[in-house]
């Protein structure tokens, strides 16, 4: 019988040291979740106002992508990875020293300009060392330590809140800072030239001279777009989706906590698996099942309300989510002329910082104004709708990520290709 996970030993170090730091960096995470209990519990500020701190952290991280892919462009992903984990560190120490909301508020969103630098400069970083056909599979190894990571740093979280409130910045930025440091170790331990899509400094500076924005990329406009519809269905779980399970249909909060065990459950044991069996797939209808996934599995909230039925929704949308979004992240490195690697990836990532921004805002409102059954029909066709517009997006010529001759030892896998 063929081992499912069989495809993992091909992929180089590179791949895996991102992997270590991912987990330890999403290990500590821990201070998003809390923020608003913070700001209102210990700095005294009303819950009406609390929420702002989450606006402005996504903000931070809107506007800061774009400028990390571009600088992961100009001096590599790694390097922008190693100093922004170490980076937002530091500046996570400085929030115990703070008493005064606005103040908060200006850290938090240096902060986000910093912290959510990782997310393109870990995409750049895992699309860059690997050939194509390898990339939803180098993603979905990624998504693997994230969600292993926050198995267990807001449950630690919570911990610490009970003991002391200013623990959890101390915490979340001590592993910043050790996983920049582990980053580190392993690049000293194996060296990574500057090679792949993501290009030399050089020849990025040569292509960058040459062509435009992202958005003038009509293929990158299409994609992006379909990408935030799909993104704003799925941040329901962070707006509407447990205001109507506890709220409309009275089950308790701990049934919504089971709801995303389920979904941890068959990431973890699935994602990986299905991406190298899917490696050679589409992009294109790929991204369409994901997409469409999501829809079916939200948009079916708004009939299926017993435990089973929604249970079975979060099935559906958990297969939409390992499906694509290791997908979008290869397509957005597939897509990206050479040396503008990063550049695509810092778009992305702001196509997913404006979907979390409008999506939970807009679901709540939606629920609040129109209904369950408004809403979840309404995120059916919102998902539908992405998927639409994925469906025109045409698969790029795939060419060969990396010259062969390269002297890059952390492209060669840590074991021998099984």
């Amino acid at each position: 019988m063929l081992n499912p996970w069989r495809g993992v030993g091909g992929l180089p170090a590179s791949v895996w040291f991102v992997f270590a730091t991912t987990l330890v960096n999403r290990a500590g995470a821990m201070v998003v979740p809390f923020m608003v209990l913070y700001v209102t519990r210990h700095l005294g500020v009303r819950p009406a106002l609390a929420g702002a701190a989450l606006t402005v952290y996504g903000i931070g991280g809107l506007l800061g992508a774009p400028v990390a892919g571009r600088l992961c462009d100009r001096i590599g992903p790694f390097a922008v990875l190693r100093g922004s984990l170490v980076l937002s560190g530091l500046i996570l120490l400085t929030f115990p020293l703070t008493t005064h909301f606005g103040v908060f508020l200006a850290i938090t969103f240096v902060w986000s300009l910093v912290a959510e630098s990782v997310r393109p400069a870990s995409l750049a970083a895992l699309t860059s060392v690997v050939r194509p056909e390898q990339r939803k599979a180098a993603v979905a190894v990624n998504r693997l330590a994230i969600n292993l990571g926050m198995s267990v740093g807001p449950a630690v979280g919570g911990f610490l809140a009970t003991v002391s409130f200013p623990l959890l910045f101390v915490a979340d930025g001590a592993t910043a800072i050790a996983a920049g440091l582990v980053l580190a170790s392993l690049m000293a331990w194996r060296p990574i030239a500057s090679l792949g899509m993501d290009g030399s400094p050089r020849a990025a500076a040569h292509e960058r001279g040459k062509a435009g924005s992202v958005l003038r990329d009509p293929r990158a406009v299409i994609f992006l777009t379909g990408v935030f519809l799909m993104a704003v269905v799925f941040y329901q779980h962070e707006g509407a989706m447990p205001l109507f399970l506890v709220r409309d249909l009275h089950y308790r909060e701990s049934f919504y906590g089971i709801l995303f065990a389920v979904n941890t459950v068959l990431i973890v044991i699935l994602e990986v698996p299905l991406n190298l069996a899917m490696q050679r797939w589409s992009h294109r209808w790929t991204l369409v099942l994901g997409a469409t996934l999501f829809a079916l599995g939200f948009g079916s909230m708004a009939v299926l309300h017993s435990v089973p039925g929604l249970l079975l929704a979060a099935v559906v949308w958990t297969f939409g989510e390992m499906i694509a979004m290791p997908a979008s992240g290869a397509y957005a490195a597939d897509i990206a002329p050479p040396g503008r690697a990063g550049e695509y990836a810092g778009a992305y990532a702001s196509a997913f910082s404006l979907a979390i921004l409008v999506g939970p805002w807009a679901g709540t409102i939606a629920l609040e104004m129109f209904g369950g059954f408004a809403l979840w029909s309404g995120m059916l066709v919102v998902g539908l709708i992405g998927a639409g517009v994925l469906s025109l997006l045409r698969d790029p010529r795939r060419t060969t990520a990396m010259a062969p001759e390269t002297t890059d030892t952390a492209l060669k896998p840590l074991t021998g290709s099984q």
